[in-house]
C-alpha cells in the first residue's frame, strides 16, 4: 500500500514563500510521475506540477513562482512556493502515478492572506 504523506502548509502573506514536502512509503523512482493538485471551494481542482523522469510541468498560473523537485533519498517530493497569491489559498495535494493508479495524500492547507 503506498502511502504519501504531505507537510508544510500553512498561513502566510501575499509575496511569501512556503515549501511543502511529500513523504513517499517507498523508492519514488518506483512510480511513472509524482505530481501536486490543488482544491480550493467552488473550482475545479488544478494540476500544479508533476515531475516525470528528469521533466518538469507547470501550470501557466505557478510558472515562474512555483518549483518542484525531488530527494530519492529521502522518497520525498517538494513544492517550493514563491511570491505566493491569495489565489494559490487552497488544500494542496501530493500525487503518485503508477500505470494506471493514482495515490494521493491527505492534503496539506496552505492559506495565503494578510
Amino acid at each position: 500500500q503506498v502511502q504519501l504523506v504531505e507537510s508544510g502548509g500553512g498561513l502566510v502573506q501575499p509575496g511569501g514563500s512556503l515549501r511543502l514536502s511529500c513523504a513517499a512509503s517507498g523508492s519514488i523512482f518506483s512510480f511513472d510521475a509524482m505530481g501536486w493538485y490543488r482544491q480550493s471551494p467552488g473550482k475545479q481542482r488544478e494540476l500544479v506540477a508533476f515531475i516525470t523522469g528528469g521533466n518538469t510541468n507547470y501550470a501557466d498560473s505557478v510558472k515562474g513562482r512555483f518549483t518542484v523537485s525531488r530527494d530519492g533519498a529521502k522518497n520525498t517530493v517538494y513544492l517550493q512556493m514563491n511570491n505566493l497569491k491569495p489565489e494559490d489559498t487552497a488544500v494542496y495535494y501530493c500525487n503518485a502515478f503508477k500505470g494506471g493508479s493514482n495515490f494521493r495524500g491527505q492534503g496539506t492547507q496552505v492559506t495565503v492572506s494578510s
